[in-house]
């Protein structure tokens, strides 16, 4: 599957963005004010977004649990569903444009859309090119089981099983191997 760069930039914004989100009442929001958003933004590169305000907080925030569930979503029909009223709901326009040292390429969003409409757009379709190419299975949550975030699995092979194999997959694999030593200890 060839995922072009703007494309890739997309799903990293939206595996962000869904795992800003807490996972439990004890986790703390990965967007708590304006000024967070606007890092995430400006982390991001995204680009044509304008000043920045609590109304679009909240707006990036519901479409973050929208993305959320199309990470959820049991099949394809499922996850076209959510994606399509995620598109639809921005108001897609698609246009060509080149911008900031980049190369031609595709803005999903209508010029001077929110930073919410922005995102549900140009993330969207980057989830939608999935679904299309039938590979809806490789926008997953992490298999550890004090993790569970987003990622896109991007491996030649769909193996993928953690966020993270430094970290949550690391750290199984060393639980794993304590748990057999002690089991053939004991």
């Amino acid at each position: 599957m060839l995922i072009t760069h703007d494309t890739r930039c997309a799903l990293d914004t939206v595996v962000d963005l869904v795992n800003s989100a807490p996972e439990d009442g004890s986790a703390p929001d990965g967007l708590p004010d304006v000024p967070a958003l606007e890092a995430f933004v400006r982390g991001h590169e995204v680009s044509e977004v304008g000043v920045l305000t609590e109304f679009d907080l909240s707006a990036v925030r519901r479409i973050r649990g929208r993305f959320a569930s199309v990470f959820a979503a049991p099949d394809a029909h499922s996850a076209a569903r959510l994606i399509n009223e995620l598109i639809a709901a921005a108001g897609t326009t698609p246009r060509l444009t080149n911008h900031d040292g980049y190369d031609w390429h595709v803005h999903y969003f209508a010029p001077g859309a929110s930073v919410s409409d922005h995102l549900a757009a140009d993330c969207g379709m980057a989830l939608a090119f999935f679904v299309v190419a039938g590979e809806q299975e490789r926008l997953r949550r992490c298999e550890a089981p004090d993790c569970r975030h987003a990622f896109v699995d991007l491996s030649r092979n769909r193996s993928r099983r953690y966020c993270d194999s430094r970290t949550c997959g690391n750290r199984l694999h060393v639980a794993a191997y304590r748990a057999r030593r002690k089991e053939a200890a004991g």
